[in-house]
């Protein structure tokens, strides 16, 4: 990157997450390039005063850093081998904001230092509220020295104490896993709970008011079982798409994690389909918990 001057940024997927950071990003004065396949997307940023590249191709081959927001890791794997990879040039930096695959990560990562560029992993967490407000917590992992020559950048669209660097490649997507594990696997917990005590025939707002309304966990808990009364429990997530990624580092690495693995199974067993909260393919666990009862 140019030391005087702010770096050209391009920005690949304009979603939920990735047109909010770019726009935070192009506030900030970063000259930005965005682009998504979805031209409405581009419209939108256009609007705000940035410039849309023509394709992927020219977005990368016209800027320093280059930063993706992509719904999967296979997304974000495919565009690496078909665009990344191949336009990549000399000091290049690649910043991937998804959750991505730890070991596709990492090959990634090599492949593009191979063509003289750098990966950095840095998936982020807050959704689309943390985008908006550039309040994202970022995990991050890469060469520590071009980590911290991209701080500034990734301070724009996180907020600064929760932007961590984590280790070498791989690492930041390894630590969003023990953030997916511990939200995905505790909310799985008070599903179960809540859903022992409904399947069993005891009234769910007796549960709630005997069980949550107040601190630490009963406060977690309070929160499950108000959306379930809500009507709103097979919307409830549990990390289901990401799963599978988790599960592979660990296999990959040699141990094991069996309580993700046991949701993992139990919800693709059933056909209980659902969007998650990033508009993913997913399953409901609440609903296949209580798929014998009237309570679903």
């Amino acid at each position: 990157m140019k030391s005087q001057q702010l770096p050209t940024i391009g920005f690949i997927g304009l979603g939920n997450m990735g047109g909010r950071m770019a726009k935070n990003l192009h506030n900030a004065g970063y000259p930005l390039i965005g682009y998504d396949i979805d031209s409405a997307k581009c419209e939108a940023l256009a609007a705000i005063g940035a410039t849309v590249g023509a394709d992927t191709t020219e977005t990368i081959r016209n800027s320093d850093v280059i930063m993706t927001s992509l719904r999967s890791s296979d997304i974000f794997c495919s565009v690496a081998e078909e665009y990344l990879i191949p336009n990549a040039g000399d000091g290049q930096v690649f910043i991937d904001l998804g959750t991505t695959k730890v070991e596709e990560t990492r090959d990634i990562g090599v492949a593009l230092t191979e063509k003289g560029a750098t990966l950095i992993d840095a998936p982020v967490s807050g959704g689309p509220q943390g985008s908006e407000t550039g309040t994202l917590r970022i995990f991050v992992g890469g060469d520590a020295k071009v980590v911290e020559k991209c701080r500034p950048i990734l301070e724009v669209i996180g907020e600064p104490k929760y932007v961590v660097h984590c280790g070498p490649s791989g690492s930041g997507q390894i630590v969003k896993g023990v953030n997916q594990l511990a939200m995905g696997l505790g909310d799985a917990a008070f599903m179960e709970a809540m859903a022992f005590g409904v399947c069993a025939g005891v009234d769910p707002v007796a549960i709630r008011e005997a069980v949550g309304m107040g601190d630490g966990w009963r406060g977690q808990f309070d929160r499950i079982a108000r959306r379930i009364i809500d009507g709103e429990g097979g919307n409830l997530v549990v990390k289901y798409p990401e799963l599978p990624y988790f599960l592979a580092a660990a296999e990959a690495s040699g141990f094991e994690i069996p309580l993700t693995e046991a949701l993992y199974e139990f919800c693709k067993n059933e056909n209980y389909e659902m969007l998650d909260n990033m508009n993913r393919p997913a399953r409901s666990f609440w609903r296949t918990l209580t798929k014998d009862s009237d309570k679903e």
